[in-house]
């Protein structure tokens, strides 16, 4: 597809838990290639519009249209569940604040990678295999570790394994939420290296959720700022942080607000 066509478009999207709970009214186009930031303090709506934009919520009104490798655009919520199931087994991925949410412990880091592969039609165990450990050096997890279960990782481990969980079937456009939560300083840049670079390489669209600012100013190309289920101010990243406009976002910058 040509760069100039919006891989995803968003419109007047909305969901709402309780009155000002929840995203409403969203408008956005998204591009091939494109990294988009949503920043805002907790309870902003945020994590909300990403669950809806990623088809695992059902919106109360508006819509989502996706532009599929064939060339067609889709409504996403025209889709069957099983053909939205498999949209994010393929050319979607999510991946998590907690790795937990996005692995299963309990099998081995190459099963975990092999997993998605079968889902997209692998079946040749010693391909499967080769590919999982090729991805397993990709993320920077020693190879030796490919029978080993994350629930014996580190934080920072289990994060760049779900990583390559969702990157092997080459998928256009990932999902992130609070990819760096939770982990510690010398952890978070290295893992934030590790992503920058996986983008630029394989020229993915992302969406990522983030309460972190130098994350934003680091990874997005374009924010939305929200506030109260509403999005306050979009644009450049660095036209953003540097020169914002709104009031709230000008809070959010010099720290007045804490996430």
């Amino acid at each position: 597809m040509q760069d100039d066509q919006p891989l995803l478009t968003v419109e007047g999207l909305t969901k709402l838990y309780a009155p000002g709970k929840g995203c409403m009214d969203v408008d956005f186009n998204l591009y091939p290639g494109e990294v988009l930031g949503i920043v805002g303090e907790s309870g902003s709506g945020k994590t909300t519009l990403l669950e809806t934009l990623s088809a695992r919520l059902q919106p109360d009104s508006g819509g989502i249209r996706y532009h599929q490798k064939e060339g067609s655009v889709a409504d996403i919520y025209s889709m069957s569940e099983s053909r939205r199931r498999q949209l994010l087994r393929s050319d979607w991925g999510v991946v998590h604040q907690h790795p937990r949410d996005g692995l299963r412990m309990n099998v081995s880091a190459g099963a975990n990678i092999g997993e998605r592969l079968m889902a997209v039609g692998h079946r040749h165990y010693g391909d499967i295999r080769s590919v999982a450990l090729e991805w397993l050096k990709a993320v920077e997890i020693d190879e030796s570790r490919i029978d080993d279960q994350p629930r014996t990782f580190s934080g920072g481990m289990q994060q760049r394994l779900q990583i390559a969980r969702n990157l092997v079937t080459s998928p256009r456009l990932i999902f992130m939420d609070e990819p760096t939560g939770g982990l510690d300083v010398s952890v978070q840049a290295r893992l934030l290296d590790l992503l920058r670079n996986l983008v630029m390489e394989l020229q993915l669209s992302v969406i990522i959720v983030t309460h972190d600012l130098a994350v934003a100013r680091l990874l997005a190309d374009r924010l939305m700022v929200m506030r109260r289920g509403r999005v306050v101010e979009q644009g450049l990243t660095d036209q953003i942080l540097d020169d914002p406009q709104h009031p709230y976002t000008q809070l959010l910058v010099s720290s007045v607000l804490t996430p």
